[in-house]
């Protein structure tokens, strides 16, 4: 989970480097979303998979 939640953080750093006024470049709009939404989903993998033992 711990993994997740880096993925989290460094999809919000990457939104918050972007160098276009507002966030209105590739890295807000589309490079930092898309990162932020795969550590949720890995999140929420995480959370749900059952393990073997």
């Amino acid at each position: 989970m711990l993994i997740g939640i880096a993925i989290i953080v460094a999809g919000f750093i990457i939104m918050g480097l972007d160098s276009e006024p507002h966030g209105f470049g590739f890295l807000g709009l589309t490079l930092g979303p898309l990162v932020t939404l795969f550590g949720f989903i890995f999140e929420f993998y995480a959370i749900f998979h059952k393990s073997d033992n």
